[in-house]
């Protein structure tokens, strides 16, 4: 994680390089999301990974196309007088939505890889199955639910789509008043945008999307939790709202440290989390087998993890 030859190799700074490295890796993210925005408007792939650029373009097309058939009900979208494509451009400048459709292009990304190099299933992780079998029924269910959900998701990935109902409320909210005020500009889409409006509100239920059936099986787990902290044993949808849960920090963010720019923000998380100095370096090998933790790491306490974590800017966003 810390270039050797710049830190020297002593326990007494390891607070130090943590903080340096994690200020680096945020001044970076600062930079990204403005070209990622600019990359995926131009359809220029030379930052970003044509992957990673051809997937939040694919989602960002499929949310339009879904709105927009909600909207014309029955009638083509080009009778209504509404441009797939501008309003594709407008949820473009929507920073947030562009934010989350990156984070999970990443989530997948990631998802793939760790398939590859350590054949961990994208749906039926061990944890999975372990859940699926449980005594409780309450929680075999809620499994079961998100197992359907996880393999949902994943089949969309493929295709590069997102549903409208596996968008954070917020978000959601978001795309709704984009969809107002392009609406604005064509008379027969106007007269309809409060009917598309309440129909798509009727429909969702965050706590039903896979991100809430994520966070809600991390809260019935308790104290229990802490095995979902375990890439290898939990998978990485479960892996990364466990440490969102534990880190206290917002998922996408918790995505984005997954990155190679930003390991200090993920060891940082990690240790906060309450995993131990030798658990954590074991999610590095699984995540970042090339990456050693700092001289120091293990004197690093939860709190003082926490602590440093909180003075770093919030993560960023990376093209992998």
């Amino acid at each position: 994680m810390i270039d050797q030859a710049v830190h020297p190799a002593n326990g007494e700074n390891v607070e130090a390089v943590l903080r340096e490295e994690l200020a680096r890796g945020d001044a970076m993210a600062q930079t990204v999301l403005p070209v990622l925005r600019h990359l995926v408007a131009a359809e220029d792939s030379s930052v970003f990974s044509d992957e990673i650029l051809a997937r939040v373009r694919g989602m960002l097309a499929d949310l339009a196309g879904e709105l927009l058939a909600v909207l014309a009900a029955g009638d083509e979208p080009t009778d209504i007088g509404i441009d797939a494509e501008h309003l594709t451009q407008a949820f473009i400048d929507n920073p947030g939505l562009l934010s989350h459709l990156h984070a999970l292009a990443l989530e997948w990304q990631l998802t793939e890889r760790l398939q590859v190099r350590l054949s961990l299933d994208p749906v039926v992780s061990p944890l999975m199955q372990n859940l699926i079998a449980s005594p409780d029924a309450a929680t075999q269910d809620l499994a079961m639910t998100f197992l359907a959900g996880q393999a949902r998701w994943c089949q969309a990935q493929r295709r590069m789509k997102l549903p409208l109902r596996e968008l954070p409320g917020e978000l959601l909210h978001a795309v709704l008043l984009t969809m107002r005020l392009v609406a604005q500009e064509a008379p027969r889409a106007a007269d309809r945008v409060s009917y598309a409006e309440a129909a798509v509100r009727q429909s969702y239920d965050e706590g039903a999307s896979r991100l809430g059936l994520a966070s809600r099986l991390i809260m019935n787990l308790g104290s229990g939790a802490q095995a979902a902290l375990s890439v290898n044993h939990a998978g990485v949808a479960l892996f990364l709202s466990a440490l969102a849960a534990g880190s206290g920090q917002d998922r996408d963010a918790v995505t984005f440290s997954t990155h190679e720019a930003q390991v200090a923000r993920m060891a940082l998380a990690l240790r906060s989390a309450g995993l131990k100095p030798a658990a954590v370096e074991e999610q590095f090998l699984a995540l970042h087998p090339e990456v050693t933790l700092p001289p120091g790491f293990e004197r690093l306490g939860p709190d003082l993890a926490a602590a440093i974590l909180s003075s770093g800017q919030s993560a960023g966003r990376f093209g992998g």
